[in-house]
């Protein structure tokens, strides 16, 4: 342990549990920290920190088997589609299992995060003022915690919230009895929409999209989508995405059937709307769907048609900000929600920090962030080397034209990555060349005690 460097992860949602149990396993000195009470980060409903996005309602779009880890998976007798409270027990007993709880400080804030100068290391310092020095930091704060709000030429009177507060009809704003507009047509808006909808909560429920949307349902042939279609890594990704456009018109139809504007992309161009309500909220006359927001009317909205609808609340379900509070922003930000980083994982030019669950993961992030901690383990341990930053920097835009490029130019597809072609490429490529570089001696790991002595040299300086 004395010759391992030493690990400080900031949070204990999935990224930061995955995180923590891989170097534990790999018997690395490692101190997690989270504001919370508990783990389970986002899945954590009602978390005091504030970050969790759950709503009462909330099931995960993503069926059991994909999201189960490699050496803990989920109950037999839980529902393909689990519930929230469901998936924070899951993670609960994950901690509780291994003992990750003795590793992670809880109801503590990481308020800032300094590299030490000269030679590396972190200096953390916590909300209690107290300041902690480590060789490594692997940042899993997460991504769905800071609201993103656009902006509509007027001003609106009645009550608004993004989806992030949303608790239920009644929670944090009374939407019963009232006219309600959804902006956004991902799965929160839809699945909140819907609710509203389904239960005649809301007197009326619209639900507007700037571009439109491929909806498909959790169902096909009886059993969950993503156990009967996912990416093949063999096969040309070009050839799959032209393939998989017939898809949404064999399980769901035309978009515009059911009142939608025709999407603006093709199918897998944007991240697709999984519900099995939707269209049936909308072919049923409950929901109403509208195209992208033209004006704020103070108790009206006119939209991008023409049309104006007479509105008492609108729920902004419009996605997040990439947000790191204990950076200096002109240290590391993400600007337009980008942050290009080699695998996901490594900023160009630092060779002690690393990030997990940093990317909006198909099918699902519980898989990602497990393979990533595990690989980072690898990393810290000094089983693999980090290439050179030139490297990096062609290897970022080399998967930037694989992953991302086909997707529309948004804050929203600027960190898609699809699990199984991420994982053939870490273990097939990015592993055994970074093995040979640790073999070789080449841009080695981080090292044991350089916190320490950069601390030292900066007090003396």
């Amino acid at each position: 342990m004395a010759d391992l460097p030493s690990v400080c992860v900031i949070g204990a949602g999935i990224s930061g549990l995955t995180a923590v149990k891989a170097l534990v396993d790999a018997g690395v000195p490692v101190q997690g920290y989270e504001a919370s009470d508990d783990v389970g980060g986002n899945w954590y409903f009602r978390n005091p920190n504030g970050r969790s996005s759950a709503y009462r309602s909330l099931h995960i779009d993503t069926s059991k088997p994909a999201i189960s880890f490699r050496d803990f998976p989920l109950p037999d007798d839980l529902p393909d589609f689990p519930h929230h409270t469901q998936l924070h027990q899951y993670l609960r007993d994950y901690a509780d299992a291994f003992a990750l709880r003795d590793h992670i400080r809880f109801t503590t804030t990481v308020e800032h995060a300094r590299r030490l100068e000269p030679g590396g290391g972190w200096e953390i310092t916590l909300d209690d003022g107290s300041k902690e020095l480590f060789d490594v930091l692997l940042v899993g704060n997460g991504h769905h915690w800071d609201p993103s709000f656009p902006e509509f030429p007027g001003t609106f009177d009645g009550p608004t919230l993004h989806s992030h507060h949303y608790i239920d009809p009644h929670d944090p704003v009374d939407l019963v009895g009232k006219r309600v507009l959804v902006v956004g047509i991902g799965n929160s808006g839809v699945d909140i929409a819907s609710e509203l909808a389904r239960k005649g909560e809301a007197e009326k429920c619209f639900i507007s999209t700037r571009s439109g949307a491929w909806v498909v349902p959790k169902y096909v042939f009886g059993r969950p989508l993503d156990q009967v279609i996912h990416t093949n890594p063999y096969l040309p990704l070009a050839l799959q995405r032209r393939l998989g456009r017939v898809l949404p018109r064999l399980v769901s139809g035309r978009m515009e059937d059911f009142g939608l504007p025709t999407p603006n992309h093709n199918f897998l161009e944007a991240h697709p709307t999984v519900s099995s309500e939707l269209l049936l909220r909308l072919g049923s006359g409950d929901l109403v769907a509208k195209p992208d927001v033209a004006e704020l009317l103070g108790d009206r909205v006119r939209f991008a048609d023409g049309t104006v609808e007479e509105i008492d609340a609108i729920v902004y379900a419009t996605g997040y900000r990439i947000s790191f509070p204990f950076f200096d922003e002109d240290f590391i930000s993400a600007p337009g929600n980008k942050l290009p980083l080699f695998k996901r994982m490594f900023k160009p030019g630092i060779d002690d920090l690393a990030f997990i669950g940093l990317a909006q993961a198909i099918p699902t992030l519980f898989p990602f962030a497990e393979a990533q901690s595990q690989f980072l383990a690898r990393w810290i341990r000094g089983e693999w080397a980090l290439p050179s930053p030139e490297e990096m920097e062609r290897r970022i835009a080399e998967d930037d034209a694989k992953y991302v490029a086909h997707f529309n130019d948004r804050p929203r597809h600027t960190m898609q990555h699809d699990f199984f072609v991420y994982t053939h490429d870490l273990e097939r490529r990015v592993l055994p060349e970074g093995r040979e570089r640790a073999r070789q001696g080449r841009t080695g790991p981080p090292l044991a005690g350089r916190a320490a002595r950069a601390g030292e040299a900066a007090a003396h300086a």
